[in-house]
């Protein structure tokens, strides 16, 4: 787990090639210092992806750091087996309730632990967790796909996570997922978010690593701007 005051950019392998996965995150490695793995149960989120037997999968093929966005109706079942197959960290929904005993069972599974709130859940609902995560994961859109429009409105609760993490001398890093380029990206960071999470910015294009170098170059701008 990194500083919270550096950038972390983690590519979101939804918007990869499912056919030469591993061949795609090697191209991206050298600016990746997260990969992003969104689960989908098609319960939680309209839509099915991927479980932990991929995630296994990849550990063969990279020591990136695996970042697993779990949006799934039972995380409490499935935790065990995303920490055996090698994820780095898991982060759960606060939608969901039950949150200080998924915490817990992640801190004692000796994985990282990320706290997830959609668009529209407020400040107020996680707030007493903030001191007690690794990361703060704060959807700037709805989850379930990949390509949607960038939810602007939640740029205040970015900004409000980041000073009460300050207040409580917190470590904890806030990320931010959905719509990520380069020009939302710096409106997150100027807004407090240090970990991005850019799917199509970064898989869709033509060059998969320059457009990470540039979406990196784009928040650093920005934070040494601000």
């Amino acid at each position: 787990m990194r500083s919270p005051s550096e950038v972390l950019i983690c590519p979101s392998i939804l918007s990869a090639d499912f056919a030469t996965l591993a061949e795609s995150i090697k191209t991206v490695t050298p600016q990746t210092d997260w990969l992003h793995v969104d689960v989908m149960d098609g319960h939680f989120v309209p839509n099915l992806t991927i479980g932990a037997p991929v995630v296994k999968s990849l550990r063969k093929h990279t020591e990136l750091f695996m970042d697993c966005h779990l949006m799934i109706t039972n995380p409490a079942k499935y935790l065990p087996d995303f920490a055996k197959a090698g994820a780095d960290s898991c982060s759960i929904h606060v939608e969901l309730g039950n949150t200080a005993d998924l915490i817990k069972q992640a801190r004692d599974l000796g994985i990282g632990v990320g706290l997830v709130a959609n668009p529209d859940t407020p400040f107020e609902d996680f707030a007493s967790f903030l001191g007690g995560v690794d990361v703060m994961l704060l959807m700037t859109v709805f989850p379930g796909f990949g390509g949607q429009k960038f939810i602007e409105t939640v740029l205040p609760k970015i900004t409000e996570t980041a000073r009460e993490i300050q207040l409580l001398d917190a470590s904890t890093i806030i990320q931010v997922d959905g719509g990520i380029d380069v020009i939302n990206g710096p409106k997150a960071a100027k807004a407090g978010a240090r970990a991005f999470v850019a799917g199509n910015a970064i898989f869709a294009q033509a060059d998969p690593l320059q457009a990470a170098t540039d979406l990196r170059a784009s928040i650093d701008a920005a934070i040494g701007a601000s």
